[in-house]
């Protein structure tokens, strides 16, 4: 049975075909960025208090350094999911809409990409 309009069909609009692997993915992301968070206030606890080389120090322990990149992927991912939900809903015009799915993607990239560099960069003492 098929749902889309006799007007939808001709004209070749409707769905992307995306929607539940977006829905789903935003929301394994927002539990993932819950435990990780978890994981990161405790580990910001722990180091309350630490020297300047012992919180360098701690960063050299692969599972340190594997929770913060996942929690810095994770909380990107998800906000680039959110940010482009806002586009689409709220961006009309089509140029304007593609500009803004383009400039959050590559924003989003280049947050992710600073945000694992300097982690790795502490993890290998740098």
């Amino acid at each position: 049975m098929n749902m889309r309009t006799p007007l939808s069909r001709v004209r070749g609009l409707g769905s992307a075909g995306e929607g539940t692997g977006h829905f789903w993915l935003q929301r394994l992301t927002g539990i993932a960025n819950l435990l990780l968070t978890i994981g990161f206030v405790s580990f910001v606890l722990a180091s309350l208090g630490a020297s300047h080389e012992q919180f360098t120090a701690q960063f050299s322990n692969p599972f340190t350094t594997a929770l913060l990149i996942l929690f810095i992927t994770s909380g990107v991912v998800h906000m680039r999911l959110g940010m482009q939900v806002i586009i689409e809903d709220y961006v009309h015009e089509e140029g304007a809409k593609l500009a803004c799915l383009i400039a959050n993607t590559f924003f989003c990239v280049a947050v992710a990409l600073v945000g694992v560099l300097s982690v790795i960069q502490l993890a290998v003492g740098g």
